[in-house]
């Protein structure tokens, strides 16, 4: 049997991954896990190994219970993903790279890509992603960006919703203020796209890149031209589908109006490095 693809989706966060993830692990030419973020890299990098374990833990004793309160039996997708967590803690605390492809490849028949997409693999080293670019024959990165205000929004009300204290939208602004004069880093440097491309233009050959806007991808040529990208079969996706909009508040025309300011080099930097911007991203700088 030939060797797969190995495909790392590396982000970015809030850029349409997650959607990314149903389309590909539906696609009957690949092998995906039922755990869409493994976190084997950033984990072992960037010292959060145990977080992510106490995470895996949590999610399998909340899907246990859940199948164990069923009247009926539980839905075969359950009872895989039970095994999948349960099974991916002992990959990641043990931490071995030949554990973790192991894993990606386990009861893979002729699918011919298998692959991880973890948007926290953005803010890895040149270092790491040069060793993931190594790690097969053919290896290959798929990098999603979103139009910079948007994203960060996305991002600081997911944050807002986390943390849950006291009005969601005096929460959001509060920590859009914090990323606009240089705090909150963990949200801006995830949308740092031209430190993510720069990194991964360094590491990667430039054939095994893949980089777009998630708003182009929400379409079919693009979307084909990823699968060609992969070598594997086009197939029509479901664009009207949307995965963790999150909360609903809006920005306020002078918020709009700092982070688009904020922003402006990211702009640029797609615009001079891929061309035409998509309409929404012209919108966004346009202020409207």
């Amino acid at each position: 049997m030939a060797q797969p693809v190995l495909m790392f989706g590396v982000g970015a966060a809030k850029s349409g991954t997650s959607w990314l993830y149903r389309y590909l692990a539906k696609h009957p030419d690949c092998r995906l896990r039922t755990i869409k973020e493994l976190h084997f890299f950033d984990a072992r990098d960037l010292g959060n190994r145990d977080w992510y374990l106490r995470d895996l833990a949590r999610k399998a004793v909340s899907l246990e219970r859940r199948i164990a309160a069923r009247d009926d039996a539980a839905p075969v997708e359950d009872i895989v993903r039970l095994a999948d967590l349960r099974l991916y803690a002992h990959v990641l605390e043990k931490g071995e790279t030949e554990g973790y492809l192991a894993f990606l490849m386990e009861e893979r028949e002729e699918e011919r890509v298998v692959g991880d997409i973890t948007p926290g693999y953005a803010l890895l080293s040149e270092e790491t992603l040069r060793e993931m670019a190594g790690l097969s024959d053919d290896v290959r990165f798929v990098y999603v960006m979103r139009d910079p205000v948007e994203r960060l929004w996305s991002h600081v009300r997911m944050v807002a919703r986390r943390r849950a204290r006291g009005d969601l939208r005096r929460q959001a602004g509060r920590i859009l203020d914090k990323v606009l004069i240089g705090g909150e880093t963990h949200i801006s440097e995830r949308g740092d796209y031209s430190a993510t491309v720069e990194r991964l233009k360094a590491a990667v050959p430039a054939e095994r890149l893949f980089l777009c806007t998630s708003e182009d991808l929400m379409t079919q040529p693009m979307l084909d031209r990823l699968c060609a990208f992969l070598g594997i079969a086009p197939r029509a996706g479901v664009f009207e589908r949307k995965m963790h909009s999150g909360v609903d508040i809006s920005m306020s025309d002078s918020q709009r109006q700092r982070a688009v300011a904020w922003l402006r080099p990211q702009y640029d930097y797609v615009a001079a490095n891929m061309g035409a911007l998509p309409p929404a991203w012209q919108a966004s700088l346009a202020g409207i």
